[in-house]
């Protein structure tokens, strides 16, 4: 069998956020849905930038987040996503791997730009995303390294992926890849309209054993199972997932291990400045504590104190050492 190299690999949408704060105003100006992420052309994209204010830009994409988050905690993490040989795809790239991460897919050399998120934050906190795919949504099979599947504890993958056909099947690739070698494969829900656009398939991904562990915050949760009821969801849940961890936001998160369900609290900020990568971090924390071996609740904890760094700054990755407080909070040695 082939050794483990990384604890978590994430496969997912190579993405540079641009980051600005903006009011309700302005998403009803520009018709949005709060809190949403929708897809944009290229045109929609330029359109947007200019009406935008003042903005930053943060390499992001979830899985991406994700894995940037393992490796802040002290995990050993890669990364498989497209960029474009361009000036955003060369800001991805340098980002991810001075984070600690292995970033070894190469660039394109033609077609589309690297992808960039429109990420409107409102003083509430909540994000509304706008995202032009371009190159990422050209993550191929040929992208994927059956051998470095196999050198993965747990494989990562996010349910934005669905959407391109030629990143569907590099998806699919990858989860046969590692679970021929005996690894898990976990897969995060991503946005309730993407549940929206493939409930059927997302939950024939957890039914026929495509996906072991399964992430979701209350509203992919309810799109799932197409009900308004948490304990409804929960139950069908249940009934069905081998593990999943589901984020309820200020109420803490809920992990599902076949007939066993533990309640895990939100760790206490000090003020929310922006959600953005909540969910990727949760599951950062959550998945290094299953690849090191801590347990489902102390790795819930460690996916809360992650989430509760990143909602505390603008930006969808940590700012602080992940294993630094980590230690500090007793989590981990």
């Amino acid at each position: 069998m082939t050794a483990v190299q990384y604890d978590v690999l994430g496969i997912g949408n190579a993405i540079v956020d641009v980051i600005a704060r903006t009011d309700d105003d302005f998403l009803a100006a520009q018709k949005m849905h709060k809190g949403a992420m929708v897809l944009i052309d290229e045109e929609r994209a330029d359109k947007l930038y200019a009406a935008m204010g003042p903005a930053v830009e943060i390499s992001g994409g979830s899985a991406a987040n994700t894995i940037v988050g393992v490796a802040s905690l002290g995990g050993r993490s890669a990364f498989v996503g497209k960029v474009r040989d361009d000036s955003l795809g060369d800001v991805f790239a340098h980002d991810i791997r001075a984070a600690g991460v292995t970033f070894d897919t190469p660039p394109a050399f033609d077609g589309p730009s690297t992808a960039r998120c429109y990420v409107l934050v409102t003083p509430d906190g909540q994000r509304t995303m706008n995202t032009y795919l371009g190159a990422a949504q050209d993550l191929h099979p040929n992208d994927i390294d059956g051998d470095m599947m196999a050198a993965a504890a747990i494989t990562y993958l996010e349910g934005y992926l669905w959407d391109p056909k030629h990143a569907k099947d590099a998806f699919l690739k990858a989860a046969t890849a590692a679970h021929g070698a005996g690894r898990r494969v976990a897969l995060t829900l991503s946005d309730a309209f993407c549940v929206d656009r493939w409930r059927g398939e997302f939950l024939e991904l957890m039914r026929n054993g495509t996906v072991d562990i399964l992430f979701a915050n209350e509203a992919e949760l309810h799109s799932l199972y197409q009900t308004a009821d948490f304990d409804t969801a929960l139950a069908a849940l249940k009934a069905e997932a081998r593990l999943a961890a589901i984020t309820r936001s200020e109420k803490g998160c809920v992990v599902v291990a076949g007939s066993e369900v533990i309640a895990v609290p939100a760790a206490a900020v000090d003020r929310v400045v922006d959600t953005t990568g909540a969910g990727d971090l949760f599951a950062a924390g959550f998945l290094f504590g299953l690849a090191t071996g801590v347990g489902h609740e102390r790795a819930a904890r460690l996916g809360a104190m992650a989430a509760a760094e990143v909602i505390q700054h603008l930006g969808a990755r940590p700012e602080s050492s992940l294993k630094q407080l980590a230690q500090q909070s007793g989590l981990v040695s």
